[in-house]
């Protein structure tokens, strides 16, 4: 039962996974100038993100209900979680305040904050391999 669980949360965590790095990369190069369109990007994105949070938080207490400790990592691991982590929050609140404030932002800004987006986004997918071959 446990690692069908840990499956079903891999798997939310995938498409979330997917789903920011997606997003962010089409709101930069297929939907340019579209204001409407990437503020229904941004507020889905933002969902995403929380979707990566709790997911993330999920594989911890799927482990501690079954095995009641925390996951056992340790060096690389808890580096590669700690800057998913950073990234997850960071994409979160980055995306909330594009959804909340960008109708006052530049062009320049909105770009800038895509661009932020998909790399939060490429350094957490980027960093899951590392939490997950060093763990």
């Amino acid at each position: 039962m446990q690692n069908l669980i840990y499956a079903l949360i891999q798997v939310i965590h995938n498409f979330g996974a997917a789903t920011v790095v997606g997003t962010a990369a089409s709101a930069l190069w297929l939907v340019r100038g579209s204001v409407a369109v990437r503020h229904r990007i941004a507020l889905f994105m933002a969902i995403a993100w929380a979707i990566q949070i709790a997911s993330g938080m999920l594989f911890g207490i799927t482990t501690y209900y079954f095995e009641h400790h925390l996951p056992d990592i340790h060096g690389i691991a808890v580096d590669a979680l700690l800057v998913k982590i950073c990234c997850a929050v960071a994409g979160f609140v980055l995306a909330a305040a594009y959804v909340r404030l960008n109708s006052g932002w530049t062009e320049s800004r909105q770009l800038l904050a895509w661009r932020a987006l998909l790399t939060l986004g490429v350094i957490a997918l980027g960093s899951a391999a590392f939490l997950r071959w060093f763990s």
